[in-house]
C-alpha cells in the first residue's frame, strides 16, 4: 500500500463498536499488519482534554454550538498529529468515531444543520475522508438494553435519552444513503457474524 487504509466505526451508543474494533485489531495483528488505533474525541493530549470537557455531566449547560466546535477542534488535532502521518507511512488507521458522528449527533439530532456540519468537518479533517466506514446499526430499544447491562455510568451525551438516540440513528441512516463509503451492517447478530461482514468489505478494499 502506498497510502494506508483509513477505517472508521460508527453507530449509536451500545452498537458494539468496541467489540468489532477489538476483533479487527486482533485480525490485523495476526496478519502482522501495521496499524494505529485512535478514538474521537481524543487520541492526542489536546483531544483527551477536550473529551473530558465534552463528556463531563457537570457541563450540561454547554451550548450546542460550543459542543460542535469542541468536537471539531479535537478532530483537527488528531488528523494532523496522528491520522494523516500514519496514513502517509502506509499504515492502517482504525478510528472509533469520526466526522459521521458529528453529522448524526450535532448536524441532525442537535438540529444544527448538516450543511454547516459538513463544512466544519471538511475544515477540521483538512479534506481527509475515511476509505471505509462501518455503521453498526441497531434499534434504540436494543441499544438501551445493552447499555443497562454494562457496569459503566452514562456520560453527558448518553444521558440525552431515547428520542435523541432515535434522531442520531436517523442521521446515520441518512448519511449512509448518501455515501458508498459507509457500509451499514446489521449489528443484531453475533460478534463473529458481524465481523465476517466487516472483514469481507476490508478484503475487497485492500
Amino acid at each position: 500500500m502506498d497510502r494506508g487504509l483509513f477505517i472508521t466505526f460508527e453507530g449509536i451508543d451500545g452498537c458494539g463498536k468496541s467489540t468489532q474494533i477489538g476483533l479487527l485489531t486482533d485480525w490485523l495483528e495476526k496478519r502482522k499488519a501495521d496499524f494505529v488505533l485512535v478514538r474521537e474525541p481524543g487520541g492526542t493530549p489536546v483531544g483527551e482534554k477536550i473529551r473530558t470537557i465534552l463528556l463531563d455531566k457537570e457541563n450540561d449547560g454547554m451550548s450546542t454550538v460550543a459542543e460542535l466546535l469542541l468536537f471539531e477542534a479535537a478532530r483537527a488535532q488528531i488528523v494532523s498529529e496522528r491520522i494523516r502521518p500514519a496514513l502517509c507511512e502506509g499504515r492502517y488507521v482504525i478510528c472509533d468515531r469520526f466526522f459521521d458522528s458529528t453529522y448524526a449527533y450535532q448536524g441532525v439530532a442537535r438540529n444544527l444543520g448538516t450543511d454547516l456540519v459538513n463544512g466544519l468537518n471538511r475544515m477540521a479533517a483538512g479534506g481527509l475522508e475515511p476509505d471505509l466506514t462501518f455503521f453498526l446499526d441497531i434499534s434504540v430499544d436494543e441499544s438501551f438494553k445493552r447499555r443497562r447491562s454494562r457496569a459503566i455510568e452514562d456520560d453527558r451525551i448518553e444521558l440525552l435519552g431515547r428520542d435523541f438516540q432515535n434522531k442520531v440513528r436517523g442521521g446515520y441512516l441518512e448519511a449512509a444513503k448518501a455515501s458508498q463509503r459507509i457500509k451499514t451492517v446489521d449489528a443484531s447478530g453475533t460478534p463473529e457474524e458481524i465481523f465476517n461482514i466487516i472483514k469481507g468489505y476490508i478484503t475487497e478494499r485492500e
